[in-house]
């Protein structure tokens, strides 16, 4: 069967999406006229409708305030969906919908009652890539695929940027490196720490660097006056932008530095120069959920970390020092 219609459901985080969105260009190099919809949450919509391979946009968080909410689903008239992220409540409304091919990872108990075609493989254990992990659920679609990370950065298919506002255009210094440091996770990855990412900024030279810190209203509490805000060649970013004009802005820019979070992900998907910093402990480690894009670094302290490596509380992340991170700036700068 040559599927017609394809829902690609991940209704989490920001650079889970950026991961996954490869999926979309792999599948229409392998069956080009068919539709893929992409079924996410209203934050990540934005990094969605970046891609030239994604058809359509389903709103998990719209759709669930339907009352006839299967007969919506049925509307999609789709005839594969894939569960890259398990969802309890969209397996069954999949299966209610009668989608013919289900396509889910046998880890899940609810999938062997919600889906029709299970993948065997284990996220957690496994040496590959998020990105790359991905994949496997592509198997039933007679997609079998062992993609470098180098080639896997060539099917974002990021390619529907709209223009930056001019009022950011002028943000943008001519002559100097622009680079956005985004020293905030909301949690979801080991942080650096706000000494550091000030350290940095004072050794990278003003008249080389424009520095731009990003972050939310809340993460904005958070960083309070523990950066250096008052030099010349820094400006706030936190809590001014719409995700859609954070995607343009670092678009214009030349870089990010950032743990592992959705923006440094983006940053990577642009072709930009994407820092990520970590620590080796699985499943958070750079073999896992390291930047993939042509430009894209990352840093740990020490790979083999001993309380990482035996999945114990540790700081080693903070160990990197401004001067590696300024060092590989310079390198991915010329």
């Amino acid at each position: 069967m040559i599927p017609k219609r394809i829902i690609i459901s991940r209704a989490d985080s920001i650079g889970d999406v950026v991961l996954t969105l490869p999926m979309a260009g792999i599948i229409k190099e392998k069956y080009p006229d068919c539709k893929i919809l992409f079924l996410g949450r209203t934050y990540t919509k934005p990094v969605v409708r970046l891609s030239k391979h994604v058809d359509e946009f389903v709103n998990w968080d719209d759709l669930q305030k339907q009352k006839n909410i299967v007969e919506v689903f049925q509307a999609l008239n789709a005839d594969v969906i894939v569960h890259v992220f398990p969802n309890k409540e969209i397996a069954r409304l999949a299966l209610k919908a009668k989608i013919p091919k289900r396509i889910g990872t046998k880890g899940r108990l609810f999938h062997f009652f919600t889906c029709n075609k299970k993948v065997s493989f284990s996220r957690r254990n496994s040496h590959l890539h998020e990105a790359q992990l991905n994949l496997k659920l592509l198997q039933p679609l007679n997609i079998d695929m062992s993609l470098t990370l180098a080639v896997l950065g060539s099917y974002y298919g990021f390619d529907k940027m709209m223009p930056l506002p001019e009022k950011l255009k002028e943000l943008i210094h001519k002559d100097k490196k622009n680079i956005i440091i985004h020293p905030k996770s909301k949690g979801s990855a080991k942080e650096w720490g706000l000494e550091n990412f000030k350290k940095l900024i004072e050794i990278l030279p003003q008249n080389e660097f424009q520095i731009f810190i990003s972050g939310t209203k809340d993460e904005g509490e958070l960083i309070g006056d523990s950066l250096p805000f008052e030099k010349s060649n820094v400006t706030s970013l936190i809590g001014k932008l719409s995700l859609d004009e954070f995607i343009r802005f670092i678009a214009a820019a030349d870089g990010l530095i950032a743990a592992s979070t959705g923006p440094l992900h983006i940053s990577a998907a642009l072709g930009k120069k994407a820092i990520g910093l970590f620590c080796p402990k699985k499943p958070i480690h750079p073999g896992r959920w390291r930047p993939v894009g042509k430009q894209a670094k990352f840093l740990v302290f020490d790979a083999n970390c001993e309380l990482c490596k035996n999945g114990k509380e540790c700081s080693c992340i903070k160990r990197i020092t401004p001067k590696q991170v300024a060092n590989l700036l310079y390198e991915i700068s010329h």
